[in-house]
């Protein structure tokens, strides 16, 4: 019996009461990579609630909280996706926390022997103003630099400037060629499709898929010597299952399809997907056991844990797409990962309280929640907030 009394709001307007599913199912100790596949963790920033920066301004970071949650990951076999739109990159991490948050990240990184990708993308540049290719190239190749000087591998993002300024295929593979060519480790290419990011629209010269996928494989093919695989978050399986076929030998396809995931991970007699995700953030150590299974070759096991998680991702992800990183954060105050709701850029009421209060359920069926007492607790006091008692 909780000693917290807390009601649910429902999108009806109803309050139902919170019925405990039953203690967290997975162990958060320290453990080894996974065996059979590479699994990146995209992780979100703490921000720091009592900085007197604005919100609407970025705000601040919690330096001590947020790479706190890095060793979290790291200490669970994940590789971490560093400075990633999970972060807040572009809706709330500026240009010049970015870089911060990845040279700390690396430093830590290198003290507990993690591995770590961090992403590049052009947003030193104006986002109001239009740039000439070779800017945009310029932009491209500085954070590569940066990233590179911190013994980090890149994950080279879409760049909006590109997006706006390019007239067709052979000008993105300008610029690919150019920024991978000029890499000294190989690097994941990054495809967010604009259900994430409306303002990469187009991406790699046209709307149409099967025109720009075609041109995504010509660009990786041409640098496949400095590619380790590419990043996909169309949310489309057929695609990245072709796209496992038909990229070089040796290229990876890290899934970053949140909506279908494990079957993605699983694979077939033709292959699998390698996963660069954001859900991995807030589902870990289920991701993990998982992951463990799969190891071992338990399909079952495998199945039945990421099962109830892809519920919770749906509606972590649900329309706005962007505004997953709410949930997201949400999740991890209920869990002890850090002691407030607050997030760079106010993003914090990007979400509705009944959005809110179904994470919670679903986070619990799925096993993910550590204590269900405070976790009442904690999401009794962001009700609070909406006039719930």
């Amino acid at each position: 019996m909780l000693a917290t009394r807390l009601r649910l709001p429902q999108a009806d307007g109803t309050l139902v009461p919170y019925v405990p599913n039953g203690a967290a199912r997975y162990p958060v100790t320290p453990q080894d990579p996974a065996r059979t596949r590479v699994a990146y963790a995209a992780a979100h920033v703490v921000a720091d609630p009592r900085s007197p920066i604005d919100p609407i301004l970025g705000g601040a970071i919690d330096w001590d909280a947020t790479l706190a949650f890095r060793r979290h990951l790291w200490s669970l076999g994940f590789a971490v996706a560093e400075a990633m739109d999970t972060a807040q990159r572009g809706v709330g991490l500026t240009y010049d926390g970015a870089r911060e948050l990845i040279r700390r990240s690396g430093a830590q990184a290198r003290a507990v022997g993690g591995t770590i990708g961090c992403g590049a993308m052009t947003d030193q540049l104006d986002s109001l103003a239009k740039h000439k290719l070779v800017a945009i190239e310029q932009a491209y190749l500085a954070q590569c630099e940066f990233i590179e000087a911190q013994g980090c591998s890149a994950i080279v993002m879409g760049s909006r400037a590109l997006a706006r300024t390019a007239r067709n295929a052979d000008d993105y593979a300008r610029v690919y060629d150019k920024v991978l060519g000029s890499l000294t480790r190989p690097a994941i290419v990054h495809w967010l499709g604009p259900m994430l990011d409306p303002q990469l629209a187009g991406y790699w010269g046209s709307a149409d898929l099967d025109r720009a996928t075609e041109t995504f494989i010509e660009i990786v093919t041409a640098n496949a010597a400095k590619v380790d695989g590419v990043m996909v978050s169309l949310l489309d399986v057929r695609r990245e299952i072709d796209l496992r076929h038909r990229l070089p030998a040796g290229v990876r396809v890290y899934t970053g399809d949140e909506f279908n995931y494990p079957e993605l991970i699983a694979g077939d007699s033709g292959g699998h997907s390698d996963a660069l995700l954001g859900i991995f953030d807030a589902i870990a150590p289920a991701a993990r056991a998982a992951l463990g299974a799969l190891d071992v070759g338990n399909l079952a096991s495998y199945g039945a844990i990421l099962a109830p998680t892809v519920a919770l991702s749906r509606h972590l992800f649900a329309t706005p797409m962007h505004a997953s990183k709410t949930g997201i954060v949400f999740l991890a105050y209920l869990n002890g990962f850090q002691d407030h709701f607050r997030m760079l850029g106010g993003a914090e009421s990007a979400r509705s309280i009944v959005h809110l209060a179904r994470v919670l359920e679903l986070a619990d069926a799925a096993g993910l929640i550590v204590d269900q007492e405070r976790a009442a607790e904690r999401a009794a006091r962001v009700f609070a907030t909406a006039g719930i008692k």
